[in-house]
């Protein structure tokens, strides 16, 4: 919601119109997670940009297109893994993940995890495509 609010309208405008169940999974960030709440817009929007979360909209009622893709890859500048264990976007999830097994190796592991979601949100563009 905080990286593109028109999309979270049209999110829930095509859920409550679809006749029949629907389903919104949202990104929600939380104190647990080590986050403050002045910087969950920040983090929100580097996890779309990053594509670890990227806004997409499946409407199986919808002539032609099904999928809609209403994020951009923004990964080439901005890198989620690396704001993952920084101070003031990073997660408590992956600061313990540096803790347990060294910055060098958590910081391999979520540049692999990143390729991973660079292929997801080229699957997701591509079926957007159809």
């Amino acid at each position: 919601m905080g990286t593109n609010p028109a999309a979270t309208v049209k999110a829930f405008n095509e859920a409550e119109n679809y006749n029949g169940p629907a389903i919104i999974i949202a990104y929600a960030h939380c104190i647990e997670q080590g986050l403050l709440t002045k910087t969950g817009p920040a983090h929100q929007k580097a996890a779309v940009e990053s594509v670890h979360f990227p806004l997409w909209r499946y409407n199986p009622a919808a002539e032609g297109k099904k999928i809609t893709l209403d994020s951009a890859d923004k990964s080439d500048t901005v890198s989620f893994a690396k704001n993952a264990v920084s101070k003031e976007l990073g997660e408590n999830r992956f600061k313990q993940l540096v803790k347990k097994v060294g910055e060098e190796k958590a910081m391999a592991l979520l540049e692999k995890a990143e390729e991973g979601f660079k292929e997801n949100y080229a699957l997701l563009k591509k079926l957007s495509e159809m």
